[in-house]
């Protein structure tokens, strides 16, 4: 009998907000108040744990309105865990999910299980792939950013301080993920349009560690770089990194995208041009809000684009882009 009513102690701890990477076994909610759950790619990414703080906030506000669990998966490739977590959620009768998958196509046949079981789920971050929704005849809402007009913008940013011909890089996220395909998408909007030579173009994985060693590579076989435009800020701190070994910082700019408190820092100390706001600490909030209209309204799913902002050292500065929370 003590082992039941501690095993529900737990059950209620997870529901009063999120429990990270692998949040277990959740307690039924109460009657007339639907479970939400939250599941993020990478809580090694502070954008990921950002997300997941600004999650817990407005749960906390709307404790009497709905329930939250938070999962998150190790790192950003771990595809098939993100699966198990979509169908432990399901298996757990919450009444909507809320996602960033990690791959914009692997992801489409677990949330169709979901919504076959009739969970609303709802897609942010980044998209699920649409060819593939319509293959298996399925809506699902993407609430989220323009990825290519946020990378444009910070990449428009970049060629005022570039010359026409200076070569540049490009470290693209998972080439798998729909706003990794964007963001590239958007930086050689840029890059081309001011003419610009994108001497190479590689994957970072959206890690810091593999970006550290893809810049290096690039660095060494083009020394007359001019700048290296990353697909988020965890590849952008790594392609410091790299430069700072070389003694290339300042030398060659960058660029990154998703405005990590990390980032800002570098932006302060000039290693980092700037960076696109995507408000990570509101990105699952605009996600959970809108789950929950669907399951009051019935509405059918649409698309919700949500802001982007321009991260410089001007406009912090000048106090004018909110910090990360």
């Amino acid at each position: 009998m003590k082992g039941a009513i501690a095993a529900a102690l737990v059950g209620l701890m997870i529901l009063g907000g999120c429990g990270g990477q692998d949040a277990g076994p959740a307690a039924p909610g109460a009657p007339g108040k639907p479970r939400i759950a939250l599941i993020m790619k990478s809580l090694a990414n502070e954008f990921f744990l950002t997300m997941e703080q600004g999650a817990k906030n407005h749960q906390a506000t709307h404790s009497g309105e709905y329930d939250l669990i938070c999962n998150g998966i190790k790192d950003e490739l771990d595809v098939n865990r993100q699966i198990q977590l979509v169908e432990n959620m399901v298996s757990q009768g919450v009444e909507a999910i809320v996602i960033a998958p990690a791959d914009s196509k692997a992801l489409v046949a677990a949330c169709k299980k979901a919504q076959d079981a009739g969970v609303v789920v709802v897609n942010i971050d980044n998209k699920l792939d649409e060819g593939v929704l319509a293959e298996r005849g399925i809506k699902i809402p993407f609430v989220g950013p323009d990825n290519r007009k946020g990378a444009k913008l910070v990449a428009d940013f970049l060629a005022k301080k570039l010359q026409p011909g200076d070569p540049v890089a490009i470290v693209e996220g998972v080439p798998t993920a729909f706003n990794g395909i964007q963001r590239k998408l958007g930086f050689e909007d840029a890059m081309n349009g001011a003419g610009m030579k994108i001497v190479t173009s590689q994957s970072g994985s959206w890690e810091m560690a593999k970006a550290n060693q893809v810049v290096a590579a690039m660095i060494t076989e083009h020394p007359d770089l001019k700048a290296v435009l990353c697909a988020n800020d965890s590849m952008a701190l790594g392609a410091v990194a790299a430069l700072k070994s070389a003694d290339k910082v300042g030398q060659v700019l960058v660029i990154g995208y998703d405005g990590i408190s990390a980032v800002r820092e570098r932006i302060k100390d000039g290693s980092i041009l700037g960076t696109i706001e995507q408000h990570a600490d509101q990105l699952a909030v605009f996600g959970i809000e809108y789950a929950l209209e669907m399951i009051k309204t019935k509405a059918a799913p649409a698309d919700r684009e949500t802001p982007v902002d321009l991260v410089t050292l001007e406009q912090l500065n000048a106090g004018e882009t909110p910090a990360p929370q």
